[in-house]
């Protein structure tokens, strides 16, 4: 059996392989609307099932739905029993606008050193590098203790109800581990001359709030009798812009701020002086910790009216939440009478889509996952610190089910992951960094199953 170092020089190897792999994936457009019918992850799913079973990989595709298909792939260990999980997602955002693109959203254009598209870096990078892994490992012929498992899930982009959260509850013994790595974390930061990486370790919480405005309606050529229901919105969105959001900073990342260079501990007092003096040399870093220490409440869309020349008589405001993990969903509401406070007409809606997660820090797997880096990247000098995730995954499935769950895509110390752009304009990703994540999920795996 190649000893690991061997494999590890495979990757680079097999560069040309990759790359295909990666770019025929962002060319599959399996965009998610979040309205039924749209997905069309069958299409991706099938494309990676053929790519796998050139190899003789097993696959399987489950759909929960004509057209949302769920990929589930696996190489048998000696004892039958799934171990390790690797986990992404199929589907991608919407194109807003792609006349503001620099690239052709579904065309994986390769550009200095990038490839860009929609889905590049959420998730079919990831994708690629756990496919490319699973390939390499099974022609070198490595004995598996246990299995490995490859599951990409449909409908991550709009809540997982087609995906793992379909899966978890129909089928949970195809995706049951103990352990599994997913999207949510692996980016780095480069502070006071060193490397730290971020162990994405849990995630906040997501509602979605529909603010349901009502007035009365009237000609619009007499107003006045009418009671116009957009002056309501108006009032909604101003005070939303003017909430201040209670500050906490009981998220295990502010317990490691001496890692980042940051000689102050964090207080609810003082922590928005801190982001400020953070944000300034390093904007990424800034925006994660604001990101870390409060609620949000963004409004992101806005209907109403029926004609031009009626007053409108109901409104809508929808609205995305995000919590941390011991706000729930009683504290979200509580914040939101506070700022609709003496409004009359308003009623609120409340879909509590994901609540927050986590996995502990303190376990042999967090140690391999540092290991594998290490060893994958040949650096011994990385910092770490566990950070929580500020947008939902399908982390959250498996982790009520006992599986261990870290995000950790392994992204490249030389790539700028603000150059990713997830779910924007000019989405893109490292070709670095698709190899060495692709190098680290190899290492992983070959760390906790292979028989030596």
């Amino acid at each position: 059996m190649p000893e690991l170092d061997e494999l590890l020089g495979q990757v680079d190897d097999c560069y040309d392989d990759l790359l295909n792999l990666h770019r025929e994936l962002i060319r599959i457009p399996s965009v998610n609307t979040g309205v039924m019918p749209t997905g069309n992850e069958t299409e991706a799913a099938d494309y990676a099932a053929q790519w796998l079973a050139q190899d003789g990989i097993s696959t399987e595709i489950v759909e929960s739905a004509p057209g949302r298909g769920n990929l589930i792939a696996g190489l048998p260990g000696a004892s039958g029993e799934n171990r390790l999980l690797l986990m992404s997602h199929l589907d991608v955002v919407p194109v807003e606008d792609e006349s503001k693109w620099d690239y052709a959203p579904f065309g994986a254009e390769v550009d200095d050193g990038r490839v860009y598209g929609r889905g590049a870096s959420d998730c079919k990078g990831l994708l690629a590098c756990q496919m490319m892994a699973m390939r390499l490992l099974r022609r070198a012929g490595v004995e598996l203790s246990d299995n490995l498992v490859l599951a990409s899930g449909a409908d991550e982009e709009s809540g997982g109800r087609y995906g793992f959260g379909w899966l978890a509850e129909r089928h949970p013994d195809k995706i049951k581990a103990p352990l599994a790595v997913n999207e949510g974390g692996g980016s780095h930061l480069d502070i006071a001359g060193a490397t730290t990486y971020l162990l994405g370790v849990g995630e906040k919480g997501r509602l979605q709030v529909e603010l349901n405005i009502k007035g009365a309606s009237a000609h619009a050529s007499t107003p006045w009798l009418g009671e116009n229901a957009n002056y309501r919105v108006a009032e909604i969105l101003k005070r939303i812009e003017a909430y201040e959001p209670e500050r906490d900073t009981s998220s295990s990342i502010f317990n490691y701020l001496s890692t980042l260079a940051i000689e102050d501990a964090a207080t609810p007092e003082n922590v928005d002086v801190i982001i400020e003096e953070v944000r300034r040399r390093n904007p990424q870093l800034g925006s994660i910790l604001r990101a870390l220490s409060r609620m949000t409440l963004t409004p992101t869309m806005i209907s109403g009216g029926i004609k031009s020349n009626s007053v409108p008589e109901l409104c809508r405001v929808t609205c995305d939440v995000r919590t941390l993990p011991h706000q729930d969903d009683a504290y979200a509401r509580g914040q939101l009478e506070e700022i609709l406070a003496g409004l009359e007409g308003v009623e609120v809606d409340i879909d509590y889509m994901a609540v927050p997660n986590s996995s502990s820090y303190e376990t042999d797997f967090a140690e391999r996952i540092k290991r594998a880096t290490s060893r994958s990247l040949g650096r011994g000098d990385l910092n770490w610190i566990p950070s929580v995730s500020t947008g939902f995954t399908d982390s959250r499935f498996l982790r009520p089910m006992g599986t261990v769950t870290y995000g950790f895509s392994g992204s490249h110390p030389d790539d700028d992951s603000l150059l990713d752009r997830i779910h924007g304009t000019n989405e893109s990703i490292g070709v670095k960094s698709l190899i060495s994540g692709t190098r680290i999920m190899l290492a992983l795996a070959y760390d906790i199953l292979a028989v030596r």
